[in-house]
């Protein structure tokens, strides 16, 4: 690029926490590449830290279900309406979807029908359910970043480019654990009994989730032999006070601490986990976890009795293994009783822990590929095709 040349200028919009972390990794592999490139879109904390221009948070796209987001249809229109206006009047380069494919495949479609290159950086879930929107996924962007090993084979035969790129909670959580300097930050003694409580990142998660999780860990407490200490990283403030309230009705004594979830999981000899990304943290950490998922209502009616997803488990450890390595609890099999007693003999069975530690060292090596920079590698591709 000349000096006199316009800087690279990359849209992105990130769904939620999971995808602003994604994000913000990826800005910063492509200021490595191209320290003058632009970068403006919707954005979490990471991805401004990073250098992106805000034009809104990813919060505002943190809505989950396949039923509850119509009542945020008029919303989610509205704020699609304008980022196209901002992009076009940024006149940006490339455009890349960070997670969110409901909200952001819409938007690339409408991008790239107007010349504008366009990719997914994170595949949505067709192995799991709805197959058949793989051709227009394929219309709609020129690349989708796979982050798991086994959903490039999905697009075979699609004229899209679906390269595995790894992903890059494995690449920047270490093979080796951090469990003595992290206890030692958090003043644990080694030889206390740790459980790490995630009950989501999202309000809905937590609502639905939160009181079971935290009546488990009252539960909990007089089916192991020694005192055991609960740490509950808490992903926001809103997650926060929703779950404070949840540990008080409970009466359990849980300590919460501001986010730290590597810190939380690293210490832990065992996790009680909301299913998603949040489980692939605790198996990079090594950490043994009793999983549990509750969607609203009619959601489930039409995941699970109306037959739309068909996995025999929906865990991500449990996926990338392809067996079930750790227990899963969903919808009325989550309760209190229930996750407490698989938690307790978790804990007491030391030789399942170690195994467990075994394999999920396994796949972290092979999730483990420098993902930021290979996707930013790719999004690069697009632009350089473009004539950018």
């Amino acid at each position: 690029m000349s000096p006199s040349a316009r800087p690279l200028t990359i849209g992105l919009v990130a769904g939620e926490v999971s995808g602003d972390q994604l994000g913000g990794a990826l800005i910063q592999a492509l200021r490595e590449r191209l320290p003058q490139a632009c970068f403006v879109g919707l954005t979490g904390e990471h991805m401004r830290a990073a250098g992106c221009e805000s034009l809104g948070s990813c919060e505002e796209l943190a809505v989950m279900g396949l039923v509850e987001p119509l009542r945020h249809l008029p919303r989610l229109l509205r704020l699609r309406a304008r980022l196209r206006r901002e992009f076009l009047a940024r006149r940006i380069d490339v455009f890349v979807g960070v997670d969110a494919p409901a909200f952001n495949l819409g938007l690339a479609r409408w991008l790239k029908s107007r010349g504008i290159p366009a990719a997914q950086y994170v595949s949505p879930q067709v192995w799991a359910w709805r197959a058949g929107r793989i051709p227009r996924i394929a219309r709609s962007v020129d690349a989708v970043m796979c982050l798991l090993p086994f959903e490039p084979r999905c697009y075979l035969g699609q004229p899209v480019r679906a390269p595995f790129v790894g992903h890059p909670l494995a690449d920047r959580i270490p093979l080796e654990s951090g469990r003595v300097a992290a206890r030692q930050e958090l003043g644990i003694a080694e030889e206390d009994c740790v459980v790490a409580v995630l009950p989501g990142s999202r309000r809905g998660e937590v609502t639905r989730l939160g009181a079971d999780f935290a009546a488990t860990c009252a539960a909990l407490a007089p089916l192991v032999a020694r005192p055991v200490t609960f740490l509950a990283p808490m992903a926001s403030p809103m997650v926060q006070r929703i779950f404070s309230a949840q540990v008080a009705a409970a009466g359990a004594s849980i300590r919460l601490l501001e986010q730290d979830a590597d810190r939380a999981l690293a210490v832990a000899d065992v996790a009680l986990v909301a299913s998603g990304t949040a489980t692939l943290q605790a198996m990079l950490h090594g950490c043994p976890m009793v999983v549990a998922y509750r969607l609203a209502p009619l959601t489930a009616f039409l995941v699970r009795d109306m037959g739309l997803v068909k996995l025999a488990h929906f865990s991500l450890p449990n996926l990338l293994a392809g067996e079930a390595l750790v227990p899963e609890f969903f919808q009325e099999k989550v309760s209190a009783p229930a996750l407490a007693q698989s938690l307790a003999q978790l804990l007491q069975d030391e030789p399942r822990r170690g195994a467990l530690r075994a394999r999920f060292g396994a796949l972290h090596r092979e999730l483990r590929q420098d993902s930021a920079r290979k996707a930013a590698a790719v999004v690069l591709e697009l632009a350089e095709g473009a004539g950018a």
